[in-house]
């Protein structure tokens, strides 16, 4: 396919012992020549090991969902053409690897087989369509051929079952040709039981989240960015924050910003401590706004580390917690990500209750240990430092996969 270029197989399996076996042995048969990769997103049943006696090459991996798992197999994959694939999925796809081809291409099954109501297909199609202006017939399909420019163009994947949809919108956002290609193909498809309708209802849930902003992590994992929700207690400096996730440049720290004049961190320079000016109608005030917002921040680098900070300073400033709280498990999880939005926002909301409950000497205290923080950050990674300590290290490791 695509002028010769070797043929990469990756499937994504989870708990698929009945079934991987014979869709590892039809792919051989189909591809002979293909390299086969089996990423086992973290089954708990005898897929792996059936994977391997059948001929693929297996990565065993914690459960983090369908996209995060193929992320991982391309990484591990040889440069050139892809096939995407799911565990179930039976049928003829040479077709799909049609050498003629370029760009993206998706299997359309020919027959419909079980399903919902379509609400999730409906809603993906939607999603294209405002996000790329492109009409699709099956946006959720995961048989797919990627050449390179298209791999280039998404890879890493949006986590869980939003990695369809968004591979379209990233792949015709960056020129890539994206065409349907009609096959008789079968799969296992969920019913209209609990079971379905719960697995619908993630699904939902991951096509939403991988539409909206998303960013890569320290590891290349692509993250959705949720420090949206902080904005039920915070909505203008979330706003801020969220335009530094969106239109941010290479520039880290104050000095960077400050010479690069016109960039979003300066936004937040400015903006937070205006912000905090206006809300507590004093310097200090709006020196221990800003300057908590940055500190958080500047601590949220690693999953988790930025929430549990902000759990553990906003016990004694009793700022809220039900947000940190709900989205602890999926930020440690590398689920999901604060960004910018909510760290800065978290950070104010410290800010704001520390003034609350700090006044005269000790709130310039609060100001002087900020600045102090700040400083060290300017000069040297916080996250080093933490990492340097053994009981910072084991705190800031807690809870993680």
């Amino acid at each position: 396919m695509n002028g010769g270029q070797p043929l990469t197989i990756l499937v994504a399996a989870r708990d698929e012992e009945e079934r991987i076996a014979g869709t590892v042995e039809a792919l051989r048969g189909q591809f002979p020549e293909a390299r086969l990769i089996v990423a086992d997103d973290g089954s708990r049943d005898a897929t792996a090991s059936r994977a391997e006696d059948a001929g693929a090459t297996v990565l065993r991996l914690p459960r983090r969902g369908k996209g995060q798992a193929l992320s991982a197999a391309e990484h591990a994959a040889p440069p050139g053409t892809l096939l995407l694939l799911d565990a179930d999925v039976r049928g003829d796809l040479r077709r799909l690897c049609d050498d003629s081809s370029r760009g993206l291409r998706v299997a359309r099954f020919a027959r419909r087989e079980g399903g919902g109501f379509g609400l999730a297909k409906r809603i993906a199609r939607e999603l294209i369509r405002l996000r790329a202006g492109l009409e699709t017939t099956e946006p959720l399909s995961g048989q797919r051929v990627l050449d390179a420019r298209a791999r280039a163009a998404v890879f890493p994947l949006a986590p869980g079952f939003g990695a369809e949809t968004r591979m379209t919108i990233d792949a015709v956002r960056a020129g890539v040709p994206v065409e349907e290609v009609e096959l008789e193909l079968e799969h296992r498809s969920t019913g209209r039981d609990l079971r379905g309708f719960a697995h619908r209802g993630r699904q939902l849930a991951d096509l939403l989240l991988a539409a909206g902003p998303l960013r890569v992590n320290y590891r290349g994992l692509r993250l959705p960015l949720v420090g949206w929700v902080t904005a039920v207690h915070e909505p203008v400096v979330a706003a801020i924050g969220l335009a530094d996730d969106l239109w941010s440049g290479p520039e880290r720290g104050f000095r960077a910003h400050l010479r690069a004049r016109r960039t979003t961190g300066v936004l937040k320079l400015v903006g937070i401590p205006l912000y905090g000016l206006a809300r507590t109608r004093s310097l200090s005030g709006a020196l221990a706004v800003g300057l908590s917002a940055n500190a958080l921040n500047q601590l949220d680098t690693r999953p988790g580390r930025a929430l549990k900070a902000y759990l553990l300073a906003a016990i004694p400033a009793r700022a809220p917690l039900r947000v940190a709280v709900l989205l602890g498990p999926y930020d440690l999880r590398e689920m999901v990500m604060l960004g910018d939005t909510g760290a800065n926002a978290l950070g104010a909301l410290l800010g704001l209750n520390s003034v609350e409950r700090v006044t005269g000497k000790g709130r310039w205290l609060l100001i002087g240990a900020l600045l102090g923080l700040t400083a060290l950050g300017e000069r040297t990674s916080l996250g080093q430092l933490i990492e340097r300590s053994p009981i910072l290290r084991r705190v800031d490791e807690w809870g993680r996969i």
